[in-house]
Order: structure tokens, then sequence, then C-alpha cells
């Protein structure tokens, strides 16, 4: 059970960072978490957003590169040692974490934490089978 992350690949200099927001607000799509990665002439802006299908479209209409990748995103426990209780289910299973970041819930007193793995099949079965609570697409929109 994953969630649809858009990855959208902009240069990096004064404005592009702002194109993007007005396209998705321009079209109704909530930000719900973001992370941005860069490099001396480009980033990456990784974001889940309510309506994943519709910001991809936006994007692209307005000539952004975008890609649209499965990531899973964990409900964990805001406390010490939530996080490394999932990791360790992830390494148990021999499951590589590719990258990850992560947001805080105050509504229900959380940490969601967004993960890009190597294998959604095997991580999804084995932190279902801990009981580690997965969100989905659902819970965005």
């Amino acid at each position: 059970m994953g969630v649809k992350q858009i990855s959208v690949f902009i240069e990096n200099k004064k404005g592009r960072l702002i194109a993007v927001t007005e396209c998705l607000g321009k079209n109704n799509i909530n930000i719900h978490a973001l992370s941005a990665a860069d490099t001396a002439d480009f980033g990456i802006l990784r974001l889940i957003v309510d309506k994943p299908d519709a910001a991809y479209a936006a994007l692209k209409d307005n000539n952004f590169t975008v890609l649209e990748t499965e990531v899973l995103v964990v409900r964990v426990e805001d406390r010490p040692g939530g996080l490394n209780d999932v990791l360790k289910i992830l390494v148990e299973a021999d499951i590589n974490v590719d990258y990850i970041y992560a947001f805080f819930s105050a509504e229900k007193a959380t940490a969601l934490n967004i993960i890009k793995v190597d294998d959604m099949a095997t991580a999804t079965e084995a932190l279902a089978k801990a009981g580690i609570a997965l969100v989905n697409n659902e819970d965005f929109a």
C-alpha cells in the first residue's frame, strides 16, 4: 500500500519554486508534505499532495519535468525511538531505504515518515505484520 509522490525537477534559481506552488495553488491542489534537495544547478522537489494525478497533469501542462513515485507513508508514534523501531523492521526484512523525510501530525500526535524503499511489496508486508500503521492516498484527499 503506497502513496503517490510527485517529484518535480527544477532549476536552482530564483522564482522556480514559487512557479511550482503557484501552479498547484491555481489548480486547487493542497501540499501536505514536501522535501527539497538541491545541487548547484537543479533541485528535486518531492511532494505529497491531496490530488496527485491532478498535480502531475497540471505540472506537466506547465512544462515542468515531473515523475510519479510510489512511497510508503508510515505513521510513527511521536516518541524517542519510534522511527528506529520502523527502520529495524525494514533492515530485518532486508529492505534498503533510498530516502526518507517526515512531518508531524499534531492532530494525531504522530510523525508521518515518507520512505522510498527498494522493495515496496516486502516492506509493506513486513510493516503490516509488525502492526505498523501505513497511510494511503485517501488519507490525504
